[in-house]
């Protein structure tokens, strides 16, 4: 069996090593370490879990050990899709580096630009970087990278998935043709194998399982039901959700919860909150100092339900991860070899349960031609899902009921124990309106019958004859005009 002596280590790397506890290497470490410290270029592709990161952590804090990093000119660069991956792979270097004088900065972004201008300005031996923060400092003058003399990409394909793929041809035509090239992901789409023969020197494959294949470890379960109806689709699966983790009881220690939209992650967090669930949330939209947070105290046990986007499902290695909730099937089937990933990790055992609504079922069948085989089904029983309360709408009040005129009541308000109606004057009839105008000389003169316009609703104001010499006369009526009055009315 081969240990870490046998690779030709520094011995103030083995020593770290040591330190972490490690001793005999995975699979992808034993056969890429060799190559990588030979100068070669590799190709790594292997199961996530399995220790990809130490496969160039390792080599290159050999490498770097000798020589001295000179300001705005790092020595290597490490190329990483996520805020958390690169955060991590960070911890990595700081736990092998320990023992070797190397300077490291970290280039993500939600940090200041201020604080990691200082780093690069006072000259750093490794750069980890996501490609868009790493461009942005490169067009504000303050890096070069001529002086790159080994470069790393983690996890490819996500950077092909995230639309990086422009970003990374750019980053590699500003680096040296005479650098050393890694390339290390779970799975390798065609796009990337025209990435690696472009900007790889004959580079050394190293295949240690079947592209996108999940470990033995993990135990998949697939629970698919059908809501009553599509309203509460979305409350009978987390419903659902939590009949599961109520299930599993003691054997679930902690879990991580992926959706494929953001909005889900915060509906989910509430939900779990609700219910009394220790649960934090990650997502490309929250704080990264939230972003770090979180994770810290996932990692640490003070959370024990994680709530999390596809960020979360790449390169984040937090060993003791007992459950993965797929909460939706992802989209790209490549994403569940990931998403699983997270637990059964360095040869433990791990459960994945997916959650597959009907509209959802087209996906699955993508993930299982991906895996060449079905994924077991579990059965629950189907929460009981009800509709929340609605407001009733206004036409949906019930109308009063109108008597007819025969069968109303005749008696006085005081023996139908109500409130007598407040007087008003008495509205006009439409007979009565229209001798009112014709007395008056209005335009409705010739219409005994029917106000035209607002008919029987014309208010009782615009009825009235303002004329001042209809007013004065019908004010003040003296005896002497009654018989004019009578001749005229004649």
């Amino acid at each position: 069996m081969i240990k870490f002596t046998d690779l030709g280590l520094n011995p103030k790397v083995l020593k770290a090593v040591n330190d972490v506890g490690y001793e005999t290497p995975t699979p992808i470490q034993a056969q890429a370490i060799p190559f990588a410290l030979e100068g070669r270029d590799v190709l790594g592709i292997a199961q996530t879990g399995t220790g990809k990161t130490a496969s160039f952590t390792l080599p290159m804090v050999h490498k770097l050990a000798r020589g001295r990093a000179r300001a705005r000119m790092p020595r290597s660069l490490v190329l990483c899709p996520t805020r958390e991956l690169a955060a991590q792979v960070a911890e990595n270097f700081e736990l092998y580096a320990k023992y070797c004088k190397l300077d490291m900065a970290l280039l993500i972004g939600g940090v200041s630009f201020k604080d990691q201008d200082k780093l690069i300005d006072r000259g750093v031996d490794v750069l980890i970087a996501t490609p868009g923060r790493l461009l942005d400092h490169f067009e504000r003058g303050k890096l070069l990278l001529t002086g790159i003399e080994i470069m790393v990409v983690d996890e490819a394909d996500r950077m092909l998935d995230m639309g990086f793929i422009p970003d990374i041809e750019r980053i590699f035509k500003l680096t040296p043709f005479t650098r050393q090239t890694l390339f290390f992901s779970a799975t390798m789409a065609p796009e990337i194998t025209r990435i690696t023969q472009e900007f790889l020197s004959n580079p050394e494959r190293v295949e240690v399982a079947r592209q996108a294949t999940a470990s033995e470890t993990i135990e998949q379960k697939v629970v698919c039901f059908k809501a009553p109806n599509r309203k509460v689709e979305a409350k009978a699966k987390r419903d659902m959700l939590r009949k599961i983790i109520t299930d599993e009881g003691d054997t679930l220690t902690n879990a991580i919860i992926f959706c494929n939209r953001k909005v889900d992650v915060d509906i989910v967090l509430k939900s779990m909150k609700k219910y009394g669930a220790s649960v934090g949330a990650i997502h490309g939209d929250l704080d990264q100092r939230y972003r770090m947070e979180v994770l810290s105290g996932f990692k640490n046990n003070d959370i024990t339900l994680l709530v999390a986007s596809d960020v979360a499902a790449r390169g984040l290695d937090i060993p003791n991860v007992s459950h993965v909730f797929n909460y939706d099937v992802p989209i790209h089937a490549e994403d569940y070899i990931h998403r699983i990933g997270r637990t059964g990790r360095a040869g433990r055992s791990g459960k994945a349960f997916t959650l597959c609504l009907p509209h959802e079922e087209k996906h699955l069948v993508k993930v299982e031609e991906l895996l060449k085989g079905p994924i077991p089904r579990a059965e629950f029983d189907t929460p009981v899902a009800q509709d929340r309360p609605t407001r009733a709408k206004k036409q949906d009040k019930p109308k009063a009921e109108v008597k007819p005129v025969a069968q109303q009541d005749t008696k006085p308000a005081a023996q139908q124990n109500k409130k007598p109606a407040v007087q008003q004057d008495k509205k006009p009839e439409p007979q009565e309106r229209n001798q009112r105008h014709k007395k008056g000389g209005g335009r409705h003169q010739g219409n005994q019958n029917h106000v035209v316009g607002l008919g029987d609703h014309m208010p009782a104001f615009m009825l009235r004859d303002i004329r001042a010499g209809v007013a004065a006369k019908t004010e003040t009526p003296v005896e002497e005009d009654s018989k004019s009055k009578d001749e005229s009315a004649a």
